[in-house]
């Protein structure tokens, strides 16, 4: 027989079997990604910059009052920051082209307020410019965030702002390339410098942007685009709900197209919505957004970011974390190094598919088995799928390993182009000839990650137990991750007495005071150190079986709060104030129509330069918003040494640091002016100094 005959034989059953396969296929069931939803889809991962006016002058929201002149960066590099998101395994940038402040990143020829009249390059640079052609360089997508609030511009809140607004969208969209992604905050109306007004305007978010005659300019300038808005309209992605990195376990990619979207929505999705919304799970490697000298200590570690990563991507969404540019204009290197260092975690766990080549087999096979067998989840196409008869909901497959292995991952994806399916299913592990259950959770969708602790088995199970229509997989993986040892939890209570403690069991924690980097040298901690000055605390935890250590654990303290207490208020309650744990909280009531104020002796005078201030961390409402701050010697005469605003405290609630200049005082004054939700409430988990 010629070769040629083979051939044409091989081509023949090729033929008839992608015939036969089309014919047979799955009818997709309720809604589907479009096109644009599953190019973005695919990126699974990509940054956020937030660079801003706001860099310069340490705050997370500006007012628009600033002065244009002091955003001068002296460094800045766009390629630098192509460069890190590159290696970091990312597949595009977000840019914040324009926040609160309304200052523009791009020489915009509708507003003074932007980069065409800073210092920075004699005004005559354009970063939006310089970012599209490092991305361009590298490889990577470019999306750009438009804060729809503009806190600078005098046409706010009226209809003229809608055409300003169109035209910086169309300056954006027409000027710098492809867009995959335009980014709309939710935050909209409030306070501003409005042009000189220095007054608050209120807009309804769901009607004044005209969304739906925005959206089709955006979609004529960007074809290819997808839309992520918080604002009132639906668009091609939504919000998740939160900003600390992560989406709910059972995550359906739909919600209705018209309608409220509540809080448990946002995380979870709607499992018979009739519109395809997936969710962007954003969140920032610091704990602000933009850049504070004073969280160059405070970056994530690499447990909490690969906590991020499995409970974003890994959960059915797309990651995108936030990468604040410095006031030199580039990525901190103590962040690079961060994401650096998840890339390589995240390359290490899943280098070697456990799954791939070896036997796996299914209950049940659609009758066109060549098309939809269970191979088709193991051989590394993403079109391809292992999927059952019509009607059938519940299936099975079975991975033999032929052999004793070690697991503790597994990942499966939906070929989610015909449809998010599965609503439950499990995992098992046949050990000893005995099925042990690994998991029972629910939504999968385009991929679904379990971590669960290591076991040692000869076969993995995996059984859709529920679906709204014939299961559709496109891909089961199985790895065996390394483990990651967490930095030690490092605190210091009321009395001055510091704490360290391991999150790992069986490691032993070795600790420095002096500034310089612990190892196995370093003296051993082995139970509570006392101080009462100013204080910098690093420890590592090491296993003593393999030798690995932890990433370093640093906490700076100031003063201790042994001689604090309380003025004004009878309420026992308040010394949680001052306890020095993040975990108590006190709420105090608002005066009906006027502020609140917490009095704090801190028992003798010191030089202060600034106080810190942690809302309740377990309620969203009461925390405060607006503020004053005084200093007095005698809780007599009090100087005003500080106003302002905790600018996005809602979504991030954590610590806020404000500075102000070098005052002496025993006593300090915390006025709470505005909370959020309207709560008649003000909530604090600890208020703290910033000494000389």
């Amino acid at each position: 027989m010629s070769k040629a005959f083979v051939f044409c034989i091989f081509l023949t059953s090729f033929f008839i079997d992608s015939v036969y396969a089309q014919k047979d296929a799955p009818k997709p069931y309720g809604p589907v990604p479009s096109a644009n939803q599953w190019r973005w889809q695919k990126m699974e991962y990509y940054a956020f910059l937030h660079f801003s006016i706001n860099t310069f002058t340490d705050q997370e929201w500006g007012s628009g009052a600033e002065d244009p002149k002091i955003f001068n960066p002296d460094s800045l590099d766009c390629r630098q920051w192509a460069r890190v998101c590159k290696e970091a395994g990312m597949k595009g940038i977000i840019l914040t082209v324009k926040h609160h402040s309304g200052f523009c990143l791009w020489p915009s020829k509708y507003t003074e307020f932007s980069v065409r009249n800073c210092p920075w390059k004699n005004g005559k640079g354009d970063i939006v410019r310089e970012l599209a052609d490092a991305c361009r360089e590298y490889g990577l997508k470019l999306g750009v965030y438009l804060s729809p609030w503009d806190r600078n511009s005098g046409e706010y809140g009226k209809p003229g702002y809608i055409t300003y607004f169109r035209n910086q969208l169309r300056e954006l969209l027409t000027n710098y390339g492809d867009i995959f992604e335009v980014w709309f905050d939710g935050a909209n109306g409030g306070s501003g410098y409005y042009g000189g007004a220095n007054e608050t305007r209120k807009i309804d978010r769901r009607t004044y942007y005209d969304w739906k005659n925005t959206y089709k300019l955006i979609r004529q300038l960007q074809p290819k685009i997808v839309i992520w808005n918080d604002g009132g309209d639906r668009g091609d992605l939504r919000w998740v709900g939160t900003e600390d990195g992560y989406v709910g376990e059972t995550n359906w990619s739909l919600l209705n197209a018209t309608g409220d979207v509540p809080g448990d929505m946002l995380a979870h999705g709607l499992e018979n919505g009739d519109s395809w919304v997936p969710g962007e799970v954003n969140t920032s490697i610091r704990p602000g957004w933009f850049y504070h000298a004073y969280e160059d200590s405070r970056v994530k570690s690499l447990p909490k970011l690969l906590d991020v990563y499995y409970s974003s991507f890994g959960r059915n969404a797309t990651m995108l974390l936030n990468f604040p540019i410095d006031r030199h204009g580039l990525i901190h290197p103590n962040d690079e190094k961060a994401a650096l260092q998840l890339a390589a975690a995240v390359k290490e766990v899943f280098a070697d598919n456990l799954a791939a080549g070896v036997a796996v087999t299914a209950t049940n096979v659609r009758r066109s088995r060549k098309c939809f067998g269970a191979a088709m989840t193991t051989d590394g196409n993403e079109d391809t799928y292992w999927t059952t008869d019509d009607g059938l909901t519940k299936a099975a497959l079975t991975v033999d390993f032929g052999k004793p292995t070690f697991f503790n991952r597994f990942l499966a994806q939906e070929y989610i182009r015909l449809g998010q399916r599965v609503k439950a299913f499990t995992v098992e592990a046949l050990v000893n000839g005995q099925w042990r259950m690994l998991a029972r959770e629910t939504t999968i969708g385009y991929k679904r990650i379990l971590r669960f602790p290591g076991v040692t088995a000869t076969q993995l199970r995996f059984t859709i137990t529920d679906a709204k229509a014939c299961p559709v997989i496109a891909a089961i993986r199985v790895y065996n991750a390394p483990p990651v040892l967490s930095a030690p939890v490092i605190t210091r209570d009321r009395q001055g007495m510091v704490g360290i403690h391991a999150a790992d069991s069986g490691t032993v924690v070795h600790y420095t005071l002096d500034g310089s980097i612990p190892g196995s040298g370093s003296p051993k901690y082995t139970g509570s150190l006392a101080s009462d000055g100013k204080l910098t605390v690093q420890a590592i935890a090491i296993d003593p079986a393999t030798g690995k250590s932890s990433q370093v654990g640093r906490e700076a303290f100031d003063i201790s709060h042994r001689g604090w207490h309380i003025v004004g208020t009878r309420d026992p309650e308040a010394e949680k104030v001052i306890d020095g744990d993040t975990h108590t909280a006190w709420r105090q009531g608002m005066e009906e129509n006027g502020p609140t104020d917490l009095v704090i002796d801190l028992g003798v005078e010191y030089t202060l330069k600034g106080f810190r201030y942690l809302p309740d961390q377990y309620r969203r409402s009461g925390l405060i918003t607006t503020y004053r701050f005084y200093v007095s010697a005698d809780n007599h005469e009090w100087a005003l040494v500080d106003e302002g605003e905790f600018g996005n405290i809602s979504n991030n609630p954590l610590w806020q640091v404000k500075s102000f200049p070098a005052v002496h005082g025993r006593y300090i004054r915390l006025r709470a002016i505005g909370s959020t939700g309207g709560s008649a409430e003000a909530g604090y988990a600890e208020v703290d100094v910033v000494t000389d």
